[in-house]
């Protein structure tokens, strides 16, 4: 069984590669095959989040009895993340290919350092946190589809 944060971080990359795919085709002026490949990089995003939210920044934050604490700042970078997915499709939808691409250098910055704090920081206490949980968090992956393409 893979770990909570090895298979979160998979999801990360999974991620990563699609939002390249749709970098390239809008730069390429490739504007359906942007629009789609934006759309699939956003829903897996939105999954990937949406996972975090419900299932484990609630059950990190009931089990130290702390929500202001580093799932308040993922909770945070989370909102920003999705404000610059909404003005990125926009653009796309709009065929904005230099106002997608410039949005797209902000959302890459953002993701690269969220990322850096989730795998190294975050995912590692949840693991400790939440080691009795381990495997119906496991299960809870599998279900929600996550790290996988």
């Amino acid at each position: 069984m893979n770990s909570m944060s090895s298979v979160l971080a998979q999801d990360h990359r999974l991620c990563d590669e699609i939002f390249a795919e749709a970098e390239r085709a809008a730069g390429a002026g490739e504007y359906p095959a942007a629009q789609a490949l934006f759309a699939r990089f956003s829903d897996a995003m939105e999954r990937h989040m949406r996972f975090e939210e419900e299932t484990l920044f609630p059950a990190f934050d009931s089990a130290t009895g702390n929500d202001a604490g580093p799932t308040a700042v993922m909770r945070h970078e989370h909102r920003a993340l999705r404000e610059l997915l909404g003005r990125m499709n926009d653009a796309i939808a709009q065929e904005q290919g230099a106002e997608y691409l410039g949005l797209g250098e902000t959302l890459l910055v953002l993701l690269q350092q969220h990322n850096v704090k989730e795998e190294n920081v975050l995912y590692p206490m949840m693991e400790q946190v939440l080691a009795a949980r381990r495997q119906e968090i496991a299960a809870e992956l599998e279900a929600a589809g996550l790290g996988e393409p």
